[in-house]
């Protein structure tokens, strides 16, 4: 009887240490679905930077600046209220000549929170089902997302694409006009010159 209960203790021992071993490793998942947008042109689809923007959220409480001014950003983080349907962002420009608020663009995202449980060592946290997606497109151009669902996975699902001009090429230049008449103007005059004297 004692060897039966030293075995079970023994076998219970090792799965418990086994579990442990298992579950030691930590969470090494982002623990909130903060969904990733990046910054794109619209005339190439190629990823640029942008340092002209400004982005706060628009309602929402105390300080919500996430990118200031002058910050050069090719990616941003655009966190979701878990308690709200709707979050609406509004990207100021600082350039001189578009800082007027007339000129701000906001994306707005409807979108259903999610509970989620990760594991035992992650925790549970909320993940968003994009419904719509609305924005306005005085710089922007377009807002797409890759994919609807907003998970903890440090993958971009939204572009932003703005509008965008590449330089214009430097044009030859043409050749100077001369001070002196070409051969026709001088052809007329001569034959003007001859007409009168006769």
């Amino acid at each position: 009887m004692a060897l039966k209960l030293t075995t079970r203790i023994f076998i219970v021992l090792i799965v418990a240490a086994l579990t442990y071993a298992c579950n030691n490793s930590g969470c090494l998942d982002n623990q909130s679905a903060i969904p990733l947008a990046g910054m794109y042109s619209s005339e190439t689809g190629k990823a640029i930077s942008v340092n002209i923007v400004e982005i706060h959220g628009v309602g929402a409480p105390n300080d919500s600046l996430i990118v200031r001014g002058g910050t050069s950003i090719s990616r941003v983080y655009l966190p979701m209220r878990s308690t709200m349907s709707t979050t609406t962002w509004c990207l100021h420009y600082t350039q001189s000549n578009i800082s007027d608020p007339a000129f701000n663009d906001t994306i707005e995202f409807d979108y259903k929170s999610i509970p989620y449980f990760a594991s035992e060592e992650c925790g549970a946290y909320y993940q968003y089902r994009i419904e719509s997606l609305r924005y306005t497109t005085h710089l922007l151009d377009s807002v797409a997302l890759t994919d609807s669902l907003m998970t903890n996975a440090d993958i971009e699902r939204i572009r932003i694409y703005f509008r965008t001009a590449d330089p214009e090429p430097e044009q030859p230049q043409e050749p100077e006009e001369s001070e002196e008449p070409n051969d026709s103007e001088n052809q007329e005059d001569n034959n003007a010159k001859e007409g009168d004297s006769i």
